[in-house]
């Protein structure tokens, strides 16, 4: 309890003042230091276990790992997770299939998706079969990564365990499609889906959305609520950036509105940016302005940046020194609203300027963020 709370202080002080500890007892210490952040001392009392106190079961080495596999840990899960299960098997326990999920649950939150499938192709191959949680925990990795073949291949196992109409996996499986381009599979994956929350829609929604199609994203806003499914924050960030694309001032701003009147969801960083962005592609930069000034929160470098690419587009100079001034502050490393504030100068015949701010970047050494992309061939 002390330890779900947050008083992990309290957790300990309560497990040394105990006369006899069982095994449930050191296991529920193990799970409190592994998931409030302290992963030495949770293996260390694993340790301590194995010396002195009951010896570690499949319980105890799952509180571990799963708690290893929590963000924010600080554990190099890449290097201790062969390590970990090799302890467990030299207490002759296998690990199960929750043991494997949180290892590969905790590499895809590393963002080291390759280990990820290859901790995948281990547990499929000592004979354990995924849950649907380990493909729903997978999945993303390769959408992050667009490796639609290896994709296509997990699709295809879901497929043969049934687990392809399960609602995480099924969303998992529109945002992989989507995200490797592929909206027709996007979509037959969410007709077949027997039932879809929030999370199944949002999926769809920004599917829509980032590929152009912000009719249909709308109209599937529209159909969501019909069917009596509440959009969350997420789903307005998806409706935003439709309305953006297509150009659809008026109808942003009045999701805008109902979003807070209507649904109390209070805006975020990112609902700011997306306004920002709407109001900019359509040359109400003044009214961008207003609107990051009377922002509740501090604009981040996505709401500045948005406002500096309006200014490009419509050459607002003055404008877009501001932004790029704010953006500096946040970025002090970064050259890009300087180069963009150039482009700006150079698009209003403003030569001398334009030199003049690419001298100081390179007095400064402001890093350039090269950007790279790549395809699969032969494939």
């Amino acid at each position: 309890m002390y330890s779900k709370c947050r008083r992990l202080e309290y957790a300990v002080r309560v497990f040394d003042r105990m006369p006899e500890r069982d095994l449930v007892v050191w296991n529920s210490m193990v799970s409190g230091y592994a998931r409030r952040g302290f992963p030495d001392d949770a293996m260390a009392l694993v340790k301590k276990m194995r010396a002195h106190g009951p010896k570690p079961d499949l319980v105890t080495w799952n509180a571990l790992i799963s708690g290893l596999s929590q963000p924010g840990t600080g554990a190099d899960r890449a290097a201790s997770a062969s390590d970990l299960l090799a302890s467990m098997r030299a207490d002759r326990i296998e690990p199960d299939v929750y043991t494997w999920t949180s290892l590969v649950s905790g590499l895809v939150r590393d963002l080291d998706y390759d280990r990820a499938v290859e901790m995948f192709k281990r547990m499929v191959a000592s004979g354990v079969r995924p849950s649907s949680a380990t493909i729903s925990s997978l999945l993303p990795a390769l959408a992050n990564a667009a490796t639609l073949n290896k994709g296509k291949e997990l699709h295809c196992y879901a497929v043969a365990i049934g687990a392809e109409r399960d609602l995480f996996v099924g969303s998992s499986l529109v945002d992989m499609y989507a995200k490797c381009g592929l909206i027709l599979e996007a979509e037959t994956v969410f007709g077949r889906m027997g039932a879809r929350n929030a999370v199944s829609w949002n999926s769809m929604i920004f599917a829509y959305s980032n590929h152009g199609f912000s009719d249909r994203a709308l109209a599937l806003f529209d159909r969501m609520q019909a069917e009596g499914v509440r959009p969350d924050h997420l789903t307005f960030t998806a409706v935003f950036t439709a309305c953006s694309h297509v150009g659809a001032t008026g109808l942003g701003k009045d999701m805008f509105r109902a979003m807070q009147e209507e649904h109390g969801i209070e805006p975020r960083l990112e609902h700011y940016a997306c306004m920002v962005d709407l109001l900019g592609r359509a040359g109400r930069l003044e009214e961008a302005r207003d609107l990051i000034e009377e922002m509740p929160v501090k604009p981040d470098s996505f709401v500045w940046g948005a406002l500096l690419g309006a200014c490009r587009k419509h050459g607002n100079v003055d404008l877009a020194e501001l932004a790029s001034s704010r953006l500096l502050e946040l970025e002090p490393e970064s050259c890009g609203s300087f180069v963009t504030l150039s482009n700006v100068l150079m698009d209003v015949g403003r030569w001398e300027d334009a030199v003049r701010m690419n001298k100081l970047i390179r007095r400064r050494k402001l890093k350039r963020h090269l950007g790279c992309s790549w395809t699969q061939a032969g494939r």
